[in-house]
């Protein structure tokens, strides 16, 4: 999790990769840039939590296979959290636009 704006900026930057089942949420952030990382990423755009359903984001909308030092990726209306997954992530969980996922605590970078 990178919660602070110095760990949001960094990222993923300056790692080599990210491994398989691993992730990175950035909370209350409609947007996201690639420069300077070293490998392409999926990024899932999530909605506010629902108290409704136990505090689950709807998917906003997914960017698959966002390519290392492209730039800033369009910001999204409506997100307010975005998670960074390996490449493939989102196909290999068939996470669609709607689906609600579930943010559990984590590790803080």
């Amino acid at each position: 999790m990178a919660a602070g704006l110095w760990g949001k900026f960094m990222g993923l930057m300056g790692r080599a990769s990210l491994p398989a089942g691993a992730a990175l949420w950035l909370p209350d952030s409609n947007g996201i840039h690639m420069m300077f990382m070293r490998f392409p990423i999926d990024a899932v755009f999530l909605g506010r939590p629902d108290p409704a359903v136990a505090g689950a984001r709807a998917v906003v909308t997914v960017h698959r296979a966002l390519p290392a030092w492209r730039g800033m990726v369009p910001l999204v209306r409506g997100a307010h959290g975005v998670l960074e997954l390996p490449v493939g992530t989102i196909d290999a969980s068939s996470t669609a636009v709607g689906d609600l996922v579930l943010i559990e605590p984590g590790e803080r970078q």
